[in-house]
């Protein structure tokens, strides 16, 4: 299978566990998800150079399902940068059985503000 390489810069590298399948025996959607939030959590936090918060996640998509063994891989960049936000895409992608195909299989955009340490927002590069 042919795809275009993953959009923006490695973040999170992690195997999926039979711990976190769901009754179908696939990863539960929620695990990576949840993986893919702490990456861009990680790229926001990076440009706003502080403390962040998902504000929105756009257009989840779930392409292909993710199956214990696979590794799991992020990548995230920043596309858009308001006074307190910014837009990060991600794009989650897996090993097959930790050494297989690489296949894309979950996609989305995260909306982060940057806060100050009350929690409220605070300008991106301020």
């Amino acid at each position: 299978m042919t795809e275009q390489p993953p959009t923006g810069e490695p973040v999170l590298r992690t195997l999926a566990m039979p711990a976190d399948v769901n009754v179908n025996g696939d990863i539960f959607g929620g695990w990576v998800l949840s993986q893919m939030d702490i990456a861009a959590g990680i790229v926001a936090g990076a440009r706003a150079r502080g403390r962040v918060a998902t504000v929105a996640i756009d257009a989840m998509k779930f392409i292909r399902p993710v199956r214990v063994g696979d590794v799991l891989s992020i990548y995230g960049h920043v596309s858009r940068v308001g006074r307190s936000s910014m837009a990060i895409p991600i794009e989650a992608w897996v090993l097959r059985d930790r050494v297989g195909a690489r296949e894309k299989v979950t996609e989305a955009t995260f909306t982060y503000v940057a806060i100050d340490p009350e929690g409220r927002p605070r300008p991106v590069d301020g």
